[in-house]
Parts: structure tokens; C-alpha cells; sequence
């Protein structure tokens, strides 16, 4: 398959299950739903060392949030209820109860239930105070600037985690190139998130490594530096690879993120030093979800 010049590698990108929620953070402006939101989400681009992987979903107008302010939907995902139960407490407590004007709430309605204020409200120390409007109970949190509005509880549903695509490039401005458009495009499709520090990610990653204490090491036949010193799948005019991981609330949301992120990139095309569009896999070991990239182009 070929894409105004740009080759679709016959291969495919392999995802596992995850859990999700959403959280939605209101602030006097966007501004600062933005702090709060960009903290909560920070070091959270792979569960191997930040324990989840988080990341703005999309800014919300004020006819969209819970108490008509602006506002910022926050998707985190972990490999399971208990240990997404913690980031979620850890970072509303540190990073959107600190944050001047936020406030907190559920943004997915049905499913697991975990704690969001309902243990934050503690911070109260006997002063919090809790609301029942329409089923849902709050609570109001004092604070110096005011007070904290925090919902009780979140939902966690089923997600998926570890979509992903590589750029090849024949420089490294070309290839980051490629990624700020193919970024750009998918940041339009809702429910999933690009964890990686602008949505990618320069460190592809394989299973395993020469050391022991490493459970993953640099992905060296995708490294241009190692051509003539590693079994590479490099041709010789590619000199830069990025990758863009995406997690989503399902497959199909991962499958139109790759779709419209990969016509971006290819829209660059040959002309502009793209070459190919590959993508990560273990052999259809690591998870049971298949993304084959010529089947999600065609």
C-alpha cells in the first residue's frame, strides 16, 4: 500500500486492556483549568514507570461543564480499577485541590465506581460539607481562595492501551513534522489521548534487553545510528523514526486516531522526506487487540 508516496508497511500495532475514566476540571478561565489539568496529567506517559498514562482529551465550553464554567476532560488509564483508583486520588489531591478556582468532576457516568472527592474531602478537616443535586452528591471542600467543589465518586469503564504508529523520515525535522500533523488531526477524535510529551515518543521501545534488571531497552532496528551494527529495518535514506502511542475508551476510537493521524502524516508525503508508516508489535504476544495498518488505510 502506498500513500502519495509514502509506504504502508504490511504490518500491524498491538494494544492490551486497560481501565479508564475521564475527569472533568472547571476553573474561573481556561487558563487555569489548563494548570490544573496539565498537572494532573503529568508523568503519566506509560504505566511501566508512572504507574498510568494520562492526557487532555479536549477543552469544554461552559454550556458543557457541570457548573457553566470552562472546563478540560482529563483521560486516565491504568492496568487495573485498584491502581487507577490511586493515581486518580493521588492527583486530584495534589494536583486540582491545590489548583486556585478548580473544581472536580466525573465525566463518565456509568460503570465501576472509584473514589474522586470522597476521600479528598477529608482535607476539610470536619468543615466539608456534602450535597445530593439530582442523584449525584458533591462536596464542598473550604479552602483558602474559597472553597473546593469535588464530585464523590468517578466511573471507570474497559479501555484499550498501547495503539500505536512510526513515522520513518529521512531527517529528523521531517519526521517531527509528520508527528506535529498527524497530532494535530487526531487530537480531533474523541476518547483517547496521545501520553507521549507533545503525543510522541523518540524511545520506541522492544521486550527485553542485554541487562537483567531492564524489562525493555531502545527498539535497535528502528534506531538510523545502529544500520551497520544491529539487524536493522532501516533502508538506507531513512535517518529519523518517531512513534505516536495512543490509548482510547475503545479499539474503534484507536482505529479513527490512527486512521486520520496517518493520512496527516502521509499528506506530507514523499516529497517531504516521508518515507514509510510502520508500526509496533510483539508478535501478537503483549495484548489481544490487532490494529493492521493496510486494513485501517484501505
Amino acid at each position: 500500500m502506498n500513500i502519495n508516496g509514502v509506504q504502508i508497511d504490511a504490518t500491524f500495532a498491538e494494544a492490551f486492556p486497560m481501565r479508564a475514566t475521564r475527569v472533568v476540571i472547571t476553573a474561573q478561565n481556561l487558563k487555569w483549568a489548563y494548570y490544573a489539568a496539565q498537572a494532573m496529567a503529568g508523568f503519566a506517559t506509560s504505566v511501566i514507570a508512572c504507574g498510568c498514562e494520562a492526557g487532555i482529551e479536549r477543552e469544554l465550553d461552559p454550556n458543557e461543564t457541570p457548573d457553566g464554567r470552562p472546563g478540560i476532560s482529563v483521560l486516565i488509564f491504568a492496568m487495573g480499577g485498584k491502581g487507577l483508583a490511586k493515581q486518580v486520588e493521588t492527583r486530584a489531591g495534589q494536583c486540582v485541590l491545590t489548583a486556585p478556582t478548580s473544581a472536580l468532576f466525573a465525566g463518565i457516568a456509568e460503570g465501576e465506581k472509584i473514589p474522586l472527592g470522597k476521600n479528598l474531602r477529608f482535607f476539610g478537616d470536619g468543615f466539608q460539607i456534602s450535597k445530593r443535586i439530582n442523584g449525584k452528591r458533591y462536596w464542598r471542600v473550604p479552602v483558602m481562595d474559597g472553597e473546593f467543589l469535588c464530585e464523590d465518586t468517578t466511573a471507570t469503564v474497559k479501555a484499550v492501551g498501547g495503539g500505536n504508529f512510526l513515522i520513518l523520515a529521512e531527517s529528523q525535522p521531517q519526521a517531527l513534522a509528520a508527528c506535529e500533523a498527524a497530532i494535530e488531526a487526531m487530537k480531533k477524535i474523541p476518547n483517547v489521548i496521545m501520553p507521549f510529551p507533545g503525543g510522541v515518543v523518540r524511545s520506541g521501545s522492544k521486550v527485553g534487553s542485554k541487562y537483567k534488571a531492564l524489562s525493555a531497552s531502545t527498539n535497535d532496528a528502528f534506531c538510523p545510528t545502529l544500520k551497520g551494527q544491529t539487524k536493522t529495518d532501516l533502508s538506507p535514506e531513512v535517518e529519523s523514526v518517531m512513534e505516536i502511542v495512543i490509548d482510547g475508551l475503545t479499539d474503534e476510537d484507536i482505529k479513527k486516531a490512527m486512521r486520520v493521524g496517518i493520512e496527516a502524516a502521509c499528506g506530507l508525503g514523499a516529497q517531504n522526506g516521508i518515507r514509510r508508516i510502520s508500526a509496533g508489535n510483539y508478535g501478537g504476544k503483549l495484548g489481544p487487540f490487532l490494529f493492521h495498518l493496510q486494513e485501517i488505510m484501505a
